[in-house]
């Protein structure tokens, strides 16, 4: 592989210049995919709770929801790969279709996910439909969207960097998401009457203060907390607009740069079964699955131990915000890392909210909880930034091993997708079922000591075993930094030979002519 690398030709200037990607289109690239994270960012920290207690369904239904809606989303991801595998090249792309069709109806499913009806015994059927609706549709923008990372340029380097300009926008556009819906929201979620209880020690279940529902009767639509709900809904879906224009306007898709002349697409179902026996993805794929389910367990359940169990109700949005300022600021630090490192190396980093997040369900302190969101921001950095670096070294190892067929970037990310997402939906029920069965009461100041035991193994020990187990069969991950590299060199030397051949073929026909 070596002497394959010093056979290789230098690449020219001109060419050089094609693979470099400017520092407008990697924002404009990254700023596209910031408002999916804007949304799932809210839906994240406080649909769970805006089901319990602002839409007043029971957990197990919720639990459904929850479940479902992601089920629907990772189902929706290996059609969508099939059907995007088959789009043919328009004058915008073979991607930019299909995120451009399908914003305008996410924007009206996720507003009337937020939306609370005036009847009551429909409502869970009404969340289910536009959760599902507006899984499946984010599906549809995020599986072309990750896919295009693949068709901005065939250098790793310069891929490399537009997924730390992606990850640092979508932590960003996750910030704000938290931040715009905790802001807008949180008054919904305080109650002087709860403020004035008694301390938390306090377990009788006898007490009047423990059954009072803090938030007014559901049946009233019009009732501040569904008001403040739905105008965030209506900012975050200005931003799912205002990203599109510039994703459009700003990033140039190109046709297929890996496929040489003679390639031919692999068929859907061939790659799929190519892509599920091909090593290095399935180990990357199960390790990110256990990690990323973590992840969603934390986000989920964190208002609800900070509303229930840490009794910081009060200062649930700023911890939020701690986390995510975090993440957003570290992710040039993880991408420098993992430059330096190496990124397997760099997957150490997630392992630090383990103790932090052990010690703030054992020790709820204020200043403490600030210090667990600052440290585990830094964790959910790298647990993002990651994958979507590893990935496309993954599928160039796979065109390595499969030179002559074409087609295959979207089956591995929507696979991908897929199986994370599978993972977080049954995450997510298993928590929700969980607070069903403890005894979880929606609207009232202090839940069961069942309940808050529940929250804190939710926050605590399960992420916990979920990082460790991920991080254990990351460590048989085979691709290095040296083997990356020595499969540039070739990938190189397979398409300069094969130009070379064409070339020669196209001088002798002229020769005949």
């Amino acid at each position: 592989m070596a002497g394959a690398g010093k056979d290789a030709p230098e690449r020219p200037a001109a060419e050089e210049e094609e693979y470099r990607l400017s520092v407008c289109g990697k924002l404009c690239y990254a700023i596209g995919g910031a408002p999916n994270q804007v949304a799932g960012s809210a839906a994240a920290f406080f649909l769970q709770i805006y089901l319990l207690d602002i839409a007043h369904i029971t957990p197990f239904h919720a639990s459904l929801v929850l479940f479902i809606g992601k089920a629907s989303g990772a189902v929706t991801d290996p059609v969508a790969g099939f059907f995007i595998s088959k789009s043919k090249w328009t004058k915008i792309g073979r991607l930019m279709p299909w995120m451009l069709a399908c914003t305008p109806f996410t924007v009206v499913s996720y507003f009337f996910m937020w939306y609370l009806p005036p009847f009551v015994s429909g409502r869970v059927a009404w969340y289910l439909t536009f959760y599902c609706l507006f899984q499946a549709l984010t599906t549809l923008f995020q599986v072309p969207y990750t896919a295009l990372t693949m068709f901005l340029s065939t250098d790793q380097k310069e891929r490399d960097s537009a997924t730390a300009y992606r990850m640092t926008m979508e932590v960003l556009g996750t910030l704000i998401g938290a931040a715009l819906q905790g802001q807008i929201v949180a008054s919904a979620h305080l109650s002087h009457h709860c403020t004035m209880n008694p301390p938390l020690n306090t377990t009788s279940p006898t007490d009047s203060w423990h059954d009072s529902p803090s938030f007014p009767e559901p049946s009233d639509s019009l009732s501040h907390q569904a008001k403040v709900y739905m105008i965030a809904a209506g900012v975050i879906g200005g931003v799912y607009l205002l990203g599109i224009i510039i994703l459009f306007l700003g990033v140039k898709e190109k046709d297929d740069p890996y496929a040489l002349n003679s390639d031919r697409a692999i068929p859907f179902c061939k790659g799929l079964g190519l892509t599920m026996k091909h090593g290095p993805y399935v180990k990357l794929t199960a390790s990110f699955l256990l990690i990323s389910t973590a992840v969603q367990l934390e986000q989920s359940n964190f208002v609800l131990f900070c509303t229930h169990a840490a009794d910081l109700r009060n200062h649930f949005q700023y911890l939020v915000v701690t986390i995510l300022v975090s993440a957003a600021v570290s992710i040039p630090f993880w991408q420098k890392f993992l430059q330096r490192f190496g990124k397997k190396c760099a997957a150490c980093g997630i392992s630090w909210m383990i103790p932090f997040a052990v010690m703030l369900v054992t020790i709820p302190n204020l200043i403490l909880a600030y210090f667990v969101a600052f440290v585990s921001g830094l964790s959910i950095a790298a647990s993002l930034l990651l994958p979507w670096s590893m990935l496309p070294d993954v599928v160039d190892n796979f065109r390595l091993q499969n030179p002559h067929g074409k087609g295959q970037e979207t089956i591995f990310y929507s696979s991908y997708v897929f199986f994370t997402k599978m993972s977080a939906g049954i995450g997510l029920g298993i928590s929700a079922a969980s607070l069903e069965f403890t005894g979880y009461k929606p609207g009232i100041c202090r839940q069961s000591n069942d309940v808050i035991l529940t929250l804190k193994i939710l926050i605590g020990a399960v992420p916990a075993v979920l990082i460790l187990v991920g991080l254990f069969i990351l460590l048989f991950y085979p691709i290095t930094e040296e083997s990356r590299k020595e499969t540039k060199l070739a990938l190189e030397v397979l398409r300069r030979s094969h130009q070379s051949t064409e070339n020669l073929d196209d001088h002798r026909e002229d020769t005949s002519v």
